[in-house]
């Protein structure tokens, strides 16, 4: 009886496939290099090696490195939000210098309400009562006109005090100011009775230095605006009759920096003081309380600050 060795049996094993049929050497070592990949690279390729020579070997390489870029996921594409830019349908800015009409950037005719000053003598009756808050809610539309001139007249405002400098002459300035509050309220007063709609409250104020206020320039004039001026800037917009006005001062040298800080703190004093059953003379007082509390030192020499006496305010209804 002859006796069986364990290196004997191990020659006459054969590995077959599917269809009994054993495997080729270059496939067996494509086989282990792509199940080399997806284990332990580096000791089953030396493995492949000693079994299916240098050909194995670097077939064996080859289609594990394959099999590695078949495995690699592209990524997606990040998307666009949507609402970004002109394209994603975003909310529209005005331009420079404003031409377009307030009503084609509130298309809703939802207009911002501001801020709003609670008067300081109020009761809570008059914001709490159910009565109250109706009328309020039917004087909507009466509000809402307001609040549109007053969205005219905050961006042409904003754009002049961006864009008025020294060198530029009144006639400039005004045409700046008045161009601007014409288009955005979308009456250029071309046709007959279109000004009556919309558009320029009043002809708008430029006052210099010594002049107080309420002084336009005519055509022809020659007067330019110089680095050491103060000039007051005085302009009104208006819908249906419904006039929004407000005044600014400009100053282009720092020694007249606190003299813009009390004709600020006068007129926040001045919103605050008024409101239902104020009297005019209590609300003038405190403006001028307000304003006479600050001082301004101009080429070495302090000067108090003092509220004009004979210039009085107008009202702005209808």
């Amino acid at each position: 009886m002859t006796a069986v060795t364990p290196d004997s049996d191990m020659a006459s094993l054969s590995l077959k496939d599917g269809k009994g049929e054993a495997p080729s050497a270059n496939g067996a070592a494509a086989a282990n290099g792509t199940a080399g990949d997806s284990l332990d690279q580096g000791s089953d390729d030396e493995e492949d090696g000693d079994e299916g020579g240098e050909d194995g070997q670097g077939q064996a390489n080859g289609a594990g490195e394959g099999a590695a870029k078949k495995k690699k996921k592209r990524k997606p594409r990040k998307k666009k939000k949507a609402g970004t830019g002109a394209a994603g349908g975003g909310a529209k800015g005005q331009s420079a210098p404003p031409r377009i009409p307030v009503k084609q950037l509130f298309p809703n005719d939802s207009y911002p309400v501001g801020e709003e000053v609670d008067y300081k003598n109020d009761n809570a009756y008059r914001t709490t009562s159910e009565e109250k808050k109706a009328l309020d809610r039917m004087n909507q539309d009466f509000l809402n006109e307001y609040r549109q001139a007053a969205e005219v007249h905050r961006e042409v405002r904003k754009y002049a005090q961006k864009t008025i400098k020294p060198g530029m002459s009144l006639t400039e300035i005004a045409e700046l100011i008045e161009d601007g509050t014409r288009h955005l309220t979308g009456h250029m007063g071309l046709e007959e009775g279109d000004n009556i709609l919309g558009g320029v409250a009043f002809p708008t104020g430029l006052s210099i230095n010594h002049c107080a206020a309420h002084y336009t320039p005519n055509a022809g004039n020659k007067m330019t605006l110089k680095q050491e001026d103060v000039m007051k800037v005085d302009f009104g917009v208006h819908l249906n009759g419904r006039i929004v006005d407000s005044a600014f001062t400009m100053a282009f040298e720092p020694q007249y920096d606190n003299l813009l800080a009390a004709v600020k703190d006068a007129t926040n004093t001045g919103v605050r003081a008024a409101g239902i059953d104020a009297r005019l003379g209590e609300i003038g007082g405190d403006i001028q309380e307000a304003m006479e509390s600050y001082e301004c030192e101009i080429n070495g020499q302090t000067y108090p600050i003092k509220a004009i006496r004979n210039l009085n305010g107008h009202t702005i209804s209808q």
